[in-house]
Protein backbone atom coordinates (compact mmCIF):
# COMPACT_ATOMS: atom_id res chain seq x y z
CA UNK A 1 0.00 0.00 0.00
CA UNK A 2 1.28 3.50 -0.77
CA UNK A 3 1.97 6.04 1.95
CA UNK A 4 -0.42 8.96 2.35
CA UNK A 5 0.65 12.56 3.06
CA UNK A 6 -1.82 15.32 3.82
CA UNK A 7 -1.62 18.17 1.31
CA UNK A 8 -3.57 20.87 -0.51
CA UNK A 9 -3.34 22.02 -4.13
CA UNK A 10 -3.34 25.78 -4.59
CA UNK A 11 -3.24 28.40 -7.27
CA UNK A 12 -1.25 31.38 -6.07
CA UNK A 13 -1.22 34.29 -8.51
CA UNK A 14 -0.12 32.85 -11.86
CA UNK A 15 1.43 29.69 -10.39
CA UNK A 16 0.23 26.43 -8.87
CA UNK A 17 1.79 24.30 -6.14
CA UNK A 18 1.26 21.38 -3.82
CA UNK A 19 1.19 22.91 -0.32
CA UNK A 20 2.18 21.03 2.83
CA UNK A 21 1.84 21.73 6.53
CA UNK A 22 5.43 21.34 7.74
CA UNK A 23 4.25 19.28 10.71
CA UNK A 24 3.07 16.52 8.36
CA UNK A 25 6.35 16.05 6.50
CA UNK A 26 8.91 13.39 7.40
CA UNK A 27 12.27 14.52 8.75
CA UNK A 28 15.21 14.94 6.41
CA UNK A 29 15.54 17.08 3.29
CA UNK A 30 16.62 14.16 1.09
CA UNK A 31 13.52 12.12 2.00
CA UNK A 32 11.25 15.09 1.46
CA UNK A 33 12.80 15.87 -1.91
CA UNK A 34 12.26 12.31 -3.14
CA UNK A 35 8.60 12.61 -2.17
CA UNK A 36 8.25 16.05 -3.80
CA UNK A 37 9.74 14.81 -7.08
CA UNK A 38 7.42 11.79 -7.10
CA UNK A 39 4.33 13.85 -6.31
CA UNK A 40 5.06 16.41 -9.06
CA UNK A 41 6.08 13.77 -11.61
CA UNK A 42 9.74 14.67 -12.13
CA UNK A 43 11.97 14.01 -13.89
CA UNK A 44 9.94 13.73 -17.09
CA UNK A 45 11.84 13.37 -20.37
CA UNK A 46 8.65 14.30 -22.21
CA UNK A 47 8.38 17.60 -20.32
CA UNK A 48 4.71 17.15 -19.35
CA UNK A 49 4.77 15.62 -15.83
CA UNK A 50 1.80 13.44 -16.76
CA UNK A 51 2.72 10.99 -14.02
CA UNK A 52 2.39 13.63 -11.31
CA UNK A 53 0.69 16.86 -10.33
CA UNK A 54 3.09 19.18 -12.14
CA UNK A 55 2.08 21.00 -15.30
CA UNK A 56 5.24 20.80 -17.41
CA UNK A 57 6.27 24.42 -16.77
CA UNK A 58 8.33 25.97 -14.00
CA UNK A 59 5.29 28.00 -12.87
CA UNK A 60 3.29 24.76 -12.48
CA UNK A 61 5.96 22.60 -10.84
CA UNK A 62 6.25 23.91 -7.30
CA UNK A 63 6.06 22.89 -3.66
CA UNK A 64 5.23 25.13 -0.68
CA UNK A 65 5.88 24.28 2.97
CA UNK A 66 4.23 26.31 5.76
CA UNK A 67 4.67 25.93 9.50
CA UNK A 68 4.32 28.13 12.62
CA UNK A 69 7.33 30.37 13.14
CA UNK A 70 9.54 30.65 16.21
CA UNK A 71 10.41 34.24 15.29
CA UNK A 72 8.91 37.19 17.18
CA UNK A 73 8.41 39.16 13.96
CA UNK A 74 6.63 36.37 12.05
CA UNK A 75 3.58 34.15 12.46
CA UNK A 76 4.60 31.41 10.02
CA UNK A 77 7.64 30.24 8.05
CA UNK A 78 7.33 29.76 4.28
CA UNK A 79 9.71 27.54 2.33
CA UNK A 80 9.48 27.37 -1.45
CA UNK A 81 10.82 24.45 -3.48
CA UNK A 82 11.15 24.70 -7.26
CA UNK A 83 10.86 21.25 -8.83
CA UNK A 84 12.65 20.88 -12.15
CA UNK A 85 10.54 19.27 -14.86
CA UNK A 86 13.23 17.35 -16.73
CA UNK A 87 15.73 16.37 -14.03
CA UNK A 88 15.61 15.11 -10.42
CA UNK A 89 16.17 18.52 -8.88
CA UNK A 90 14.43 20.14 -5.91
CA UNK A 91 15.81 23.68 -5.77
CA UNK A 92 15.57 25.83 -2.63
CA UNK A 93 17.63 28.67 -4.11
CA UNK A 94 14.86 31.08 -5.07
CA UNK A 95 11.69 32.64 -3.71
CA UNK A 96 8.26 32.55 -5.34
CA UNK A 97 6.16 35.67 -5.01
CA UNK A 98 3.11 34.20 -6.71
CA UNK A 99 2.85 31.25 -4.35
CA UNK A 100 3.57 33.67 -1.48
CA UNK A 101 -0.04 34.79 -1.94
CA UNK A 102 -1.43 31.45 -0.74
CA UNK A 103 0.72 31.15 2.40
CA UNK A 104 -1.37 33.42 4.62
CA UNK A 105 -4.71 31.90 3.57
CA UNK A 106 -3.29 28.38 4.01
CA UNK A 107 -2.05 29.27 7.50
CA UNK A 108 -5.51 30.57 8.44
CA UNK A 109 -7.32 27.56 7.00
CA UNK A 110 -4.90 25.20 8.79
CA UNK A 111 -5.59 26.88 12.14
CA UNK A 112 -2.08 28.30 12.54
CA UNK A 113 -3.45 31.83 13.00
CA UNK A 114 -5.78 32.85 15.82
CA UNK A 115 -8.67 34.95 14.58
CA UNK A 116 -11.11 36.88 16.74
CA UNK A 117 -14.84 36.13 16.48
CA UNK A 118 -16.31 38.14 13.62
CA UNK A 119 -12.89 39.16 12.23
CA UNK A 120 -13.14 40.12 8.55
CA UNK A 121 -9.55 40.97 7.65
CA UNK A 122 -6.36 39.05 8.42
CA UNK A 123 -2.73 40.16 8.56
CA UNK A 124 -0.22 37.30 8.50
CA UNK A 125 3.48 38.02 9.03
CA UNK A 126 5.51 35.55 7.02
CA UNK A 127 9.20 34.65 7.19
CA UNK A 128 10.53 33.53 3.80
CA UNK A 129 13.20 30.94 4.62
CA UNK A 130 14.59 31.06 1.07
CA UNK A 131 15.47 34.76 1.20
CA UNK A 132 15.60 35.27 4.99
CA UNK A 133 13.14 38.16 4.58
CA UNK A 134 9.77 39.11 6.08
CA UNK A 135 6.65 39.91 4.10
CA UNK A 136 3.11 40.78 5.16
CA UNK A 137 -0.01 39.27 3.64
CA UNK A 138 -3.44 40.91 4.06
CA UNK A 139 -6.67 39.32 2.87
CA UNK A 140 -10.37 39.05 3.81
CA UNK A 141 -11.61 36.29 6.09
CA UNK A 142 -15.08 35.06 6.99
CA UNK A 143 -16.14 32.55 9.64
CA UNK A 144 -12.50 31.82 10.42
CA UNK A 145 -11.51 30.97 6.84
CA UNK A 146 -9.80 32.86 4.03
CA UNK A 147 -12.18 34.36 1.47
CA UNK A 148 -11.50 33.34 -2.14
CA UNK A 149 -14.38 34.86 -4.07
CA UNK A 150 -14.12 38.50 -5.12
CA UNK A 151 -14.01 40.85 -8.08
CA UNK A 152 -10.23 41.27 -8.48
CA UNK A 153 -8.64 40.06 -11.71
CA UNK A 154 -4.94 39.63 -12.42
CA UNK A 155 -3.13 39.16 -15.75
CA UNK A 156 -2.76 35.51 -16.71
CA UNK A 157 -5.63 34.14 -14.61
CA UNK A 158 -9.17 33.62 -15.89
CA UNK A 159 -11.92 34.78 -13.58
CA UNK A 160 -11.71 36.87 -10.45
CA UNK A 161 -10.96 36.42 -6.76
CA UNK A 162 -10.49 38.12 -3.41
CA UNK A 163 -7.41 40.33 -3.17
CA UNK A 164 -4.29 39.27 -1.29
CA UNK A 165 -2.12 42.34 -0.68
CA UNK A 166 1.56 41.49 -0.36
CA UNK A 167 4.23 43.79 1.06
CA UNK A 168 7.81 42.54 1.04
CA UNK A 169 9.91 44.36 3.63
CA UNK A 170 13.55 45.30 2.88
CA UNK A 171 13.64 43.15 -0.27
CA UNK A 172 17.11 44.32 -1.34
CA UNK A 173 19.90 41.76 -1.28
CA UNK A 174 17.61 38.74 -0.98
CA UNK A 175 20.19 36.40 -2.52
CA UNK A 176 23.46 38.35 -2.52
CA UNK A 177 23.13 40.71 0.44
CA UNK A 178 23.19 43.80 -1.79
CA UNK A 179 20.57 45.58 -3.86
CA UNK A 180 23.25 46.28 -6.47
CA UNK A 181 25.67 43.35 -6.08
CA UNK A 182 28.38 44.94 -8.24
CA UNK A 183 27.79 48.43 -6.87
CA UNK A 184 26.83 49.64 -10.34
CA UNK A 185 23.51 50.54 -11.91
CA UNK A 186 24.80 49.25 -15.26
CA UNK A 187 27.62 46.81 -16.03
CA UNK A 188 29.32 45.71 -19.21
CA UNK A 189 29.06 41.93 -19.08
CA UNK A 190 31.52 39.87 -21.06
CA UNK A 191 29.56 36.84 -22.27
CA UNK A 192 31.75 33.97 -23.51
CA UNK A 193 30.95 33.19 -27.13
CA UNK A 194 28.77 36.27 -27.58
CA UNK A 195 30.82 39.33 -26.63
CA UNK A 196 29.79 42.21 -24.40
CA UNK A 197 26.31 43.35 -23.40
CA UNK A 198 25.09 46.06 -21.05
CA UNK A 199 23.14 44.76 -18.06
CA UNK A 200 21.64 46.00 -14.81
CA UNK A 201 22.21 43.44 -12.07
CA UNK A 202 19.58 43.98 -9.36
CA UNK A 203 18.77 41.82 -6.34
CA UNK A 204 15.40 42.63 -4.78
CA UNK A 205 13.04 39.80 -3.76
CA UNK A 206 14.99 37.69 -6.28
CA UNK A 207 18.08 38.60 -8.36
CA UNK A 208 17.48 39.56 -11.99
CA UNK A 209 19.83 40.28 -14.89
CA UNK A 210 18.20 43.03 -16.98
CA UNK A 211 19.20 43.52 -20.60
CA UNK A 212 17.76 45.56 -23.45
CA UNK A 213 15.71 43.42 -25.81
CA UNK A 214 17.09 45.43 -28.72
CA UNK A 215 20.61 44.19 -27.85
CA UNK A 216 19.30 40.68 -28.51
CA UNK A 217 17.44 41.62 -31.68
CA UNK A 218 14.05 41.59 -29.97
CA UNK A 219 11.38 44.07 -28.78
CA UNK A 220 10.06 42.40 -25.57
CA UNK A 221 6.58 42.28 -27.13
CA UNK A 222 6.94 38.74 -28.44
CA UNK A 223 4.99 35.69 -27.32
CA UNK A 224 6.84 33.31 -24.95
CA UNK A 225 6.43 30.27 -27.21
CA UNK A 226 8.04 32.07 -30.14
CA UNK A 227 10.99 33.09 -27.98
CA UNK A 228 11.39 29.62 -26.45
CA UNK A 229 11.57 28.13 -29.94
CA UNK A 230 14.60 30.23 -30.93
CA UNK A 231 17.49 28.02 -29.82
CA UNK A 232 20.16 30.60 -30.64
CA UNK A 233 18.37 33.25 -28.56
CA UNK A 234 17.89 30.88 -25.63
CA UNK A 235 21.57 29.91 -25.70
CA UNK A 236 22.55 33.59 -25.71
CA UNK A 237 20.24 34.38 -22.81
CA UNK A 238 21.50 31.43 -20.76
CA UNK A 239 25.08 32.59 -21.32
CA UNK A 240 24.09 36.10 -20.23
CA UNK A 241 22.39 34.68 -17.13
CA UNK A 242 25.45 32.71 -16.11
CA UNK A 243 27.79 35.65 -16.73
CA UNK A 244 25.49 37.86 -14.67
CA UNK A 245 25.43 35.37 -11.81
CA UNK A 246 29.23 35.27 -11.67
CA UNK A 247 29.40 39.08 -11.75
CA UNK A 248 26.88 39.21 -8.88
CA UNK A 249 29.02 36.85 -6.80
CA UNK A 250 26.44 34.05 -6.87
CA UNK A 251 28.94 31.54 -8.26
CA UNK A 252 32.66 31.40 -8.96
CA UNK A 253 32.25 29.99 -12.45
CA UNK A 254 29.51 29.85 -15.07
CA UNK A 255 29.28 26.08 -14.66
CA UNK A 256 28.42 26.43 -10.95
CA UNK A 257 25.43 28.76 -11.46
CA UNK A 258 22.17 27.36 -10.08
CA UNK A 259 19.28 26.88 -12.44
CA UNK A 260 16.73 28.78 -10.38
CA UNK A 261 18.53 32.11 -9.98
CA UNK A 262 19.23 34.65 -11.23
CA UNK A 263 16.45 35.27 -13.70
CA UNK A 264 16.98 37.17 -16.97
CA UNK A 265 14.61 39.88 -18.16
CA UNK A 266 14.52 41.45 -21.62
CA UNK A 267 13.36 45.05 -21.50
CA UNK A 268 11.61 47.06 -24.17
CA UNK A 269 9.91 50.47 -24.21
CA UNK A 270 6.15 50.67 -23.93
CA UNK A 271 4.63 49.49 -27.20
CA UNK A 272 1.45 47.83 -28.39
CA UNK A 273 1.37 44.09 -27.75
CA UNK A 274 -1.19 41.30 -27.83
CA UNK A 275 -1.42 39.20 -24.67
CA UNK A 276 -1.95 35.45 -24.59
CA UNK A 277 -5.72 35.88 -24.22
CA UNK A 278 -5.85 37.83 -27.49
CA UNK A 279 -6.36 41.26 -25.90
CA UNK A 280 -4.51 44.23 -27.40
CA UNK A 281 -2.62 46.46 -24.97
CA UNK A 282 -1.79 49.90 -26.30
CA UNK A 283 1.35 51.87 -25.52
CA UNK A 284 -0.42 54.16 -23.03
CA UNK A 285 -1.46 51.25 -20.77
CA UNK A 286 2.04 50.42 -19.47
CA UNK A 287 5.48 51.90 -18.78
CA UNK A 288 7.67 49.20 -20.31
CA UNK A 289 7.53 45.65 -21.64
CA UNK A 290 9.31 42.75 -19.93
CA UNK A 291 9.88 39.19 -21.07
CA UNK A 292 11.42 37.18 -18.24
CA UNK A 293 13.13 33.78 -18.33
CA UNK A 294 12.65 31.40 -15.41
CA UNK A 295 14.08 27.85 -15.25
CA UNK A 296 15.02 27.89 -18.93
CA UNK A 297 11.75 29.17 -20.41
CA UNK A 298 10.10 32.53 -20.92
CA UNK A 299 7.45 33.01 -18.26
CA UNK A 300 3.86 33.20 -19.49
CA UNK A 301 3.38 36.32 -17.34
CA UNK A 302 6.20 37.35 -15.00
CA UNK A 303 7.36 35.93 -11.71
CA UNK A 304 5.95 38.11 -8.96
CA UNK A 305 9.38 38.51 -7.37
CA UNK A 306 10.63 39.50 -10.82
CA UNK A 307 7.88 42.09 -11.04
CA UNK A 308 8.77 43.54 -7.66
CA UNK A 309 12.47 43.54 -8.49
CA UNK A 310 11.57 45.45 -11.66
CA UNK A 311 9.62 48.01 -9.61
CA UNK A 312 12.67 48.51 -7.39
CA UNK A 313 15.05 48.70 -10.36
CA UNK A 314 12.84 51.35 -11.97
CA UNK A 315 13.72 53.65 -9.08
CA UNK A 316 17.48 53.07 -9.25
CA UNK A 317 19.08 56.05 -11.03
CA UNK A 318 20.95 55.02 -14.15
CA UNK A 319 19.57 51.47 -14.36
CA UNK A 320 18.35 50.15 -17.70
CA UNK A 321 14.88 49.72 -16.19
CA UNK A 322 14.77 53.34 -15.04
CA UNK A 323 16.03 54.61 -18.40
CA UNK A 324 13.47 52.62 -20.40
CA UNK A 325 10.45 53.08 -18.11
CA UNK A 326 11.18 56.74 -17.34
CA UNK A 327 8.79 56.82 -14.38
CA UNK A 328 8.97 59.21 -11.46
CA UNK A 329 6.75 57.51 -8.88
CA UNK A 330 6.44 54.35 -6.82
CA UNK A 331 4.02 52.49 -9.10
CA UNK A 332 5.19 50.72 -12.25
CA UNK A 333 2.98 49.21 -14.95
CA UNK A 334 4.73 46.20 -16.48
CA UNK A 335 3.66 44.82 -19.84
CA UNK A 336 3.90 41.01 -19.67
CA UNK A 337 2.80 38.22 -22.07
CA UNK A 338 -0.42 37.88 -20.05
CA UNK A 339 -1.23 41.57 -19.72
CA UNK A 340 -0.26 44.52 -17.54
CA UNK A 341 0.86 44.03 -13.94
CA UNK A 342 1.07 46.99 -11.54
CA UNK A 343 3.78 46.73 -8.89
CA UNK A 344 5.06 49.24 -6.37
CA UNK A 345 8.29 49.88 -4.48
CA UNK A 346 9.70 52.34 -1.98
CA UNK A 347 13.38 53.06 -2.71
CA UNK A 348 15.35 55.74 -0.87
CA UNK A 349 18.86 57.13 -1.17
CA UNK A 350 21.12 55.58 1.47
CA UNK A 351 24.63 56.23 2.69
CA UNK A 352 26.01 53.53 0.37
CA UNK A 353 23.56 53.89 -2.50
CA UNK A 354 19.87 53.18 -3.09
CA UNK A 355 18.01 51.18 -0.42
CA UNK A 356 14.76 49.30 -1.01
CA UNK A 357 12.41 49.71 1.96
CA UNK A 358 9.54 47.69 0.51
CA UNK A 359 8.00 46.27 -2.63
CA UNK A 360 4.52 44.96 -3.17
CA UNK A 361 1.48 44.23 -5.25
CA UNK A 362 -1.73 42.23 -4.98
CA UNK A 363 -2.64 38.73 -6.10
CA UNK A 364 -5.53 36.29 -5.86
CA UNK A 365 -5.41 32.67 -4.71
CA UNK A 366 -7.57 29.58 -4.63
CA UNK A 367 -7.47 26.35 -2.62
CA UNK A 368 -8.47 23.95 -5.38
CA UNK A 369 -8.12 20.60 -3.68
CA UNK A 370 -7.29 19.12 -0.31
CA UNK A 371 -6.69 15.60 0.94
CA UNK A 372 -3.61 13.40 0.62
CA UNK A 373 -0.92 12.74 -1.97
CA UNK A 374 0.31 9.17 -2.38
CA UNK A 375 3.88 7.90 -2.71
CA UNK A 376 5.63 4.52 -2.44
CA UNK A 377 7.00 3.65 0.98
CA UNK A 378 10.46 2.89 -0.43
CA UNK A 379 11.00 6.64 -0.83
CA UNK A 380 11.36 6.81 2.95
CA UNK A 381 14.51 4.67 2.76
CA UNK A 382 17.91 5.96 1.76
CA UNK A 383 18.97 4.57 -1.66
CA UNK A 384 21.53 1.79 -1.38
Amino acid sequence: MPERLRAAFYRGGTSKAVVFNGADLPDGTAVRDRIFLHVLGSPDAYGRQLNGMGGGLSSLSKVVIVKPSDREDADVDYTFVQIAVDEPLADYGSACGNMASCVGPFAVDEGMIDLAPGQTDALVRIYDTNTKRIYHSRFPVEDGKAVEEGDVSIPGVSGTGAPVVLEFLTPGGAATGKLLPTGNAVDDLTVPGFGKIKASLVDAANPVVYVRASDLGRTATEQPGDLDGDKDLMAHIEAVRRAGAVAMGMADTAEEVKRSNPKVAMLGPAAQFTSLDGESHEKATHDLNVRLVSMGNFHRAITLTGGMCTAVAAQVPGSLVRDIAGIDGRDLRVGTPSGVLTVTADVRAGAEGPEALSAGTFRTQRRMMEGAVLYPSNLLKEPS
